[in-house]
């Protein structure tokens, strides 16, 4: 599944891309569901992801970034044709924002150092 640890928006002067998604590689975008459990998703500079759902099942899959947004397509356990955008936020280690999980759940998200 699809881990919505995703990105949100922040406001800004120009349209966030992909440089500004560097702060995430090599550690840990950590987001927390309204039932309190957490969901973990490691970017690679490469468009690749991996991702531990809040449930604990293994994901991952391709990101690229459109019109200031991050997307996310699901390839594996499941392949979805379909992906999942959300607005990036800037910040480093210890960042923290509201976003919508992938399911339309509001989440808190936070940049963690480390994997």
């Amino acid at each position: 599944m699809l881990t919505a640890l995703i990105l949100a928006a922040v406001l800004s002067q120009s349209q966030p891309g992909a440089a500004d998604l560097a702060p995430a590689f090599g550690n840990t975008l950590v987001s927390t569901y309204p039932d309190g459990r957490t969901a973990r998703m490691w970017l690679q500079p490469n468009g690749r992801y991996e991702g531990r759902g809040r449930r604990g099942g293994a994901s991952s899959g391709v990101w690229s970034v459109r019109d200031g947004q991050v997307c996310f397509g699901q390839r594996r356990p499941i392949w979805s044709p379909r992906s999942f955008c959300t607005p990036i936020v800037r910040g480093g280690i210890g960042t923290k924002w509201t976003a919508r999980a992938v399911t339309g759940e509001t989440i808190q998200v936070e940049l963690m150092a480390g994997r």
